[in-house]
Formats: structure tokens, C-alpha cells, sequence
């Protein structure tokens, strides 16, 4: 890597978390992007990239079909498909102490570029390895093996409430990435936690499939 003998240098994961002796088998895993770095909390020169691969459940194959989420009982498929798209920010807002803010804002200025919808909150913000899971169809949040940053460990499904903002919409895992193809095609979440400088951005769109 080119560094001098007498150079200092730490090894991060992406979440800023530094390698060490003690905590190497908890961090380090198959797949995971680690960071070659002067110290923790050094600016990154210019972005990078990481890849993301999983194979898809085959439910993908045997229950795929936005027929199948939006429309079996006869409802309007478009409200059930904005609510898939404000669920992370329910999430992320849920724990604000202070002010809860979520924009719902529909783009159709073609000077700036295709229509889209944009949902903008205030919350706690992703980890690229939260943002990896996220993309991951029919994976819910509510079950996901392997990330030691997932913040729903222990959690209770509530009783059905009207009306109620608690973040339960995807359970299942399924809706949000339905959600994103029935409305456009391809989605784009750029995400900076709370406790980060760094920024991640994750894309997905129909082309790239």
C-alpha cells in the first residue's frame, strides 16, 4: 500500500469503526469493505465504490408481481406504494428528540431532470451496511442475520393501531423495493448517519438489473 515504516495508520469499516485485536472476528466478514486510513476520522479524498451481490429468495420467482402486494384485494396500488416509500424515514425519524420531519415532494421539472418522488427526513441516518441489507429483496429489517449494526434486535411486532406511525409497514421486507419499480425506475438513497462525516449513497434501477 505504500505506506513509510514509520507512518501511522488505522483500518476502519465503513461505519468508522477501527479493527483492532479484540474486535477483528466481530467486524471482519465475508464481503465486508474495510478503510486504509491516517486516522478514524479522516476525511475521504473522493468516493467509493462498493458492489453489492445476494442472491434473491425465490419467492422473487414464485410470488413476484406487484399484483400480488398492491392490488389482491381490489385497492387503488398507489397509496400502498408512497407508504412503502416513507417507511425508512419513519424508522429513522422514530427516535428524534427533537423536531420529526418528513417531506414528501413529487419532482416534474424536466429541466432538473426525469420526474421522481423524493422523501426527505431528518432521522438517524444508514450505514452502507445498513444500506446493503436494505437492497436486499425480501429481507426484513426486522430479521436480518449478520448485521451487528441492525437497530430492531428484540423487537415485538405491535398490535394493529389506525393511523399509527410506527415504522411496521414493510415487516415483511417485501414493499419497498416493489414500491420503488411500480412508481419509477430506479431509486437512489443517499443517507448520512447521525454520528458520521461520511455519506452513502446507494442506486438501483431497472437498467442495471
Amino acid at each position: 500500500f505504500g505506506i513509510a515504516t514509520e507512518e501511522n495508520f488505522v483500518i476502519t469499516t465503513t461505519s468508522r469503526k477501527e479493527i483492532t485485536e479484540d474486535n477483528f472476528r466481530e467486524l471482519v466478514q465475508d464481503g465486508v469493505t474495510l478503510y486504509l486510513l491516517q486516522s478514524v476520522d479522516q476525511m475521504l479524498l473522493l468516493a467509493t465504490k462498493e458492489r453489492i451481490d445476494f442472491l434473491p429468495h425465490y419467492d422473487t420467482l414464485v410470488k413476484s408481481g406487484m399484483y400480488e402486494y398492491y392490488a389482491s384485494e381490489g385497492q387503488n396500488p398507489l397509496p400502498f406504494a408512497l407508504a412503502e416509500l416513507i417507511d425508512n424515514s419513519l424508522s429513522a425519524t422514530s427516535r428524534n428528540t427533537g423536531i420529526r420531519s418528513i417531506q414528501i415532494k413529487l419532482l416534474f421539472d424536466d429541466s432538473q431532470g426525469k420526474p421522481a418522488v423524493a422523501v426527505i427526513d431528518n432521522g438517524r441516518g444508514m450505514t452502507s451496511k445498513q444500506l446493503n441489507n436494505w437492497a436486499v429483496y425480501r429481507l426484513s429489517k426486522f430479521t436480518r442475520q449478520g448485521d451487528f449494526e441492525s437497530d430492531h434486535s428484540g423487537y415485538v411486532r405491535p398490535l394493529p393501531v389506525p393511523r399509527s406511525l410506527n415504522s411496521d409497514i414493510s415487516y415483511f421486507g417485501v414493499g419497498g423495493k416493489q414500491a420503488v419499480f411500480f412508481v419509477g425506475q430506479s431509486a437512489r438513497m443517499i443517507s448520512k448517519p447521525a454520528n458520521s462525516q461520511d455519506v452513502h449513497e446507494l442506486v438501483l434501477s431497472k437498467e442495471d438489473f
